[in-house]
């Protein structure tokens, strides 16, 4: 995946708080949004994976809130694949309005059996990418 993920956001006022600005949580919400579609364009069921016995799980985010979204802000999520090893998986993502980077995040994701909890290999189309 040469080119970043792109995935729009719009502000809702639920995504606010009482000062009218992104409660900070909701980065959490846009950004974990954005990861899910990305893996489906890549062609990742993630039904069809979970049934045969693997999961993704956020291992760790280092996040950084840099500037307030506000309500009806229109959003973007970029989402690079920034290294891949057999089994885990790091992703930067960051959140934009315009040429304005509001939140940058590191997410490491590790592909687990969701009964025991071990790492699995990642499936090979994410690899590839």
């Amino acid at each position: 995946m040469a080119d970043p993920h792109l995935f729009p956001v719009t502000v809702y006022y639920e995504d606010t708080d009482m000062g009218g600005i992104v409660y900070h949580a909701n980065y959490l919400k846009f950004i974990e949004r954005a990861r899910s579609d990305m893996v489906r364009r890549l062609g990742i069921d993630q039904n069809a994976m979970r049934a045969a016995g693997g999961v993704f799980v956020v291992r760790r985010i280092d996040a950084e809130f840099v500037a307030p979204a506000r309500l009806d802000d229109v959003l973007e999520v970029r989402t690079e694949i920034a290294a891949a090893t057999g089994a885990r998986l790091s992703l930067a993502q960051s959140v934009h309005l315009g040429a304005t980077e509001l939140f940058r995040a590191r997410v490491e994701i590790v592909a687990a059996d969701p009964v025991r909890g071990r790492p699995r290999r990642l499936p090979p189309e994410l690899r590839g990418a």
